[in-house]
């Protein structure tokens, strides 16, 4: 495996710890829509939230949110959707974003939580 997808895989990891420590309840990891996927699917208080996880050694380039532009959340709107349908949801739905910085030799990470981000 690729280093960077060594670092995005630890990243998902981190952030399914961070959200079942914040009382989430992980229902999907890495879902794939065609060549769309959404890398976790959870929920908390009976909201279904869609998560998108971006992971960064360091700010060098920027805070790792910004990266969820507006291609990206064209492609997450579209595997949400195809979920919704698929799996018959009528839950709330909410889109966030969990940042993580650093890496596996770091010990422990930045993690930034986004709730309910726009999707447009």
């Amino acid at each position: 495996m690729a280093a960077h997808n060594e670092l995005g895989a630890w990243g998902e990891e981190q952030a399914a710890l961070y959200l079942r420590q914040k009382g989430y309840t992980i229902v999907e990891r890495d879902w794939h829509s065609g060549h769309r996927d959404i890398d976790i699917i959870a929920v908390v208080d009976e909201t279904v939230v869609f998560v998108e996880v971006k992971t960064r050694r360091n700010r060098v380039f920027g805070e790792p949110e910004e990266a969820v532009d507006y291609a990206k959340l064209r492609n997450l709107r579209a595997a949400v959707n195809h979920y919704v349908k698929y799996k018959h949801i009528d839950n709330e739905i909410r889109f966030d974003v969990v940042s993580v910085i650093g890496t596996p030799d770091d010990g422990e990470p930045e993690i930034n939580h986004f709730e309910d981000v726009p999707m447009y």
